[in-house]
């Protein structure tokens, strides 16, 4: 039997193109403007020199979830002249905080107020500045943090404490259910949930003069404009043909 020969490898640039088009439907569908709803690629599955492409596309914030691969990946780019806005989007131990702030301009996995005021605290130090995302966890899963609606409230009412760290919004995870139809109905309930927390919080303690959402993945982040998200995530439908990426 002929042995076939490998299939011509889709490039960056048509991955975003075909990214492009299912945000811009979901736009169209939530009755939305395109330009209110921004793509975050997630680079953790690929190389520094792939991830650089998407700056030639004009993508120039990324996102990793790793500090070891914020700081490689930061270093590498600023070694060729290349600049990028670094988005952490791992979970984030606080003994890593510094490293963190120094690499990265936004953070949207602050999933404890212990966390959030070890970020402000290191970032007062320094005299950095640092948007933040608020992570909310509305689903009971295990292996993943964030928030309590109840510890979130609080945390708002308090106050940030600090003149160096921004808050952008609130992110949220869609829970991994093998059911395709009772993952996308958890999607909807998780994003459509936090799209009533935000509307209920204090408009004045966020930087755009509301919380904005950082919601969606590759795999459900139609449904998440749909249900408002202002960031989407992409990872695995960029890089496809590398390691899943989120």
């Amino acid at each position: 039997m002929p042995t076939l020969p490998p299939a011509p490898r889709v490039s960056l640039s048509e991955r975003l193109a075909a990214v492009e088009q299912r945000v811009s439907a979901a736009c169209s569908r939530a009755g939305r403007a395109r330009r209110d709803v921004q793509i975050l690629p997630v680079t953790k599955s690929v190389d520094a020199a792939r991830a650089a492409e998407l700056l030639e596309l004009g993508l120039c914030d990324l996102a990793e979830n790793r500090a070891d691969e914020l700081e490689h990946k930061r270093a590498w780019f600023a070694e060729r002249g290349l600049r990028a806005r670094w988005h952490c989007i791992g979970h984030v131990q606080r003994n890593k905080a510094r490293r963190i702030a120094r690499v990265c301009a936004q953070v949207h996995s602050v999933d404890s107020v212990a966390l959030h005021d070890a970020l402000a605290r290191v970032c007062e130090e320094e005299g950095r500045g640092l948007g933040l995302w608020l992570q909310v966890k509305l689903w009971p899963e295990a292996d993943k943090g964030g928030l309590a609606p109840s510890e979130l409230r609080a945390l708002v009412e308090r106050g940030a404490r600090s003149e160096t760290v921004s808050w952008l919004g609130l992110m949220t995870m869609a829970p991994l259910i093998a059911d395709e139809h009772a993952s996308r109905r958890a999607a909807r309930e998780v994003f459509d949930g936090l799209r009533e927390l935000a509307a209920a919080l204090d408009p004045a303690r966020f930087t755009a003069g509301r919380a904005r959402l950082s919601m969606g993945m590759s795999s459900d982040f139609e449904l998440a404009i749909e249900a408002g998200a202002d960031v989407v995530r992409i990872g695995s439908a960029l890089f496809s043909d590398a390691s899943r990426a989120g």
